[in-house]
């Protein structure tokens, strides 16, 4: 067995199998990863003014797990010439034992991704990584990734978890789009689009005005409504289903709205 492999899979947190740890440069304590001691220095610290991230760039020394011994960041360890990280970025200090995860360092965003690098390109007007199934689909928003998920208010551009990035351009967690689906929401936080066909959702809406006709005072009484997916504005017969959800005035503006057909892509994963 070749020194380099040895240990390899049996070290590290929840977070990453690594044959290391690090030590912080803000507070110099010693956690397995930047994760833990972002959990350490957050979740579990009751004094305010002692809470702070770990910048994953600023990483400068580490331990190795099976010496002991300190040093400069790099991949071999330079006392027992153990390979502390199948996969290692030496921009990012990161170290990784688990390659199946298809990790990768992209340059404009300065981060390491997990996915493979083939199959996500870099948009540069959102400023993030996109699935290449939207590099001529998507809409683009001018530093999309760059600001707190509208439902769970955490910054999204160094997330963990996975992102969707809906029809308009706004991007979101993707438990939090699933939750808004099972909650009956189906818009865009940010801007009120739709973020999925709603066409069901119309025709089962023209039911009901069909099956329900407007006493004669009303019938002819006209309502103005503003597309919250073309921008348009129009005037429209009112109807009781207003009461509903007023998203069927949608339904009679078709010269002036129309309903992205595809569902929000998932997008690749933060380290």
């Amino acid at each position: 067995m070749s020194r380099l492999t040895v240990g390899i899979g049996d070290y590290g947190c929840v977070h990453y199998r690594r044959r290391c740890r690090i030590r912080s440069p803000c507070c110099g304590k010693v956690f397995s990863c930047r994760h833990c001691h972002n959990d350490a220095m957050n979740l579990n610290e009751r004094d305010p003014s002692k809470r702070h991230d770990l910048p994953r760039h600023s990483v400068e020394r580490v331990i190795c797990s099976l010496c002991g011994s300190e040093q400069e960041v790099s991949q071999v360890c330079k006392k027992c010439q153990v390979c502390m990280g199948e996969y290692f970025c030496e921009t990012c200090k990161f170290f990784d034992d688990d390659t199946t995860k298809n990790q990768f360092h992209c340059v404009s965003c300065g981060i390491c991704r997990v996915g493979g690098k083939d199959n996500f390109f870099h948009c540069e007007k959102c400023g993030c990584c996109y699935s290449i199934q939207l590099q001529k689909r998507h809409f683009c928003v001018e530093n999309a990734m760059h600001h707190n998920c509208p439902v769970c208010f955490n910054y999204l551009f160094d997330s963990v978890d996975q992102i969707a990035v809906m029809p308009c351009g706004h991007t979101i967690h993707a438990f939090c789009l699933t939750d808004m689906y099972r909650h009956s929401q189906y818009s865009c936080p940010m801007c009120s689009k739709s973020v999925c066909d709603m066409s069901s959702m119309w025709d089962t809406l023209d039911r009901e005005v069909a099956a329900t006709p407007m006493p004669d005072i009303y019938r002819d009484k006209m309502v103005w409504i503003l597309c919250n997916d073309c921008g348009e504005s129009s005037s429209l017969f009112s109807h009781y289903c207003s009461e509903m959800p007023s998203m069927w005035f949608l339904q009679y503006s078709a010269d002036y709205c129309w309903l992205i057909k595809f569902f929000p892509q998932l997008i690749v994963q933060i380290l």
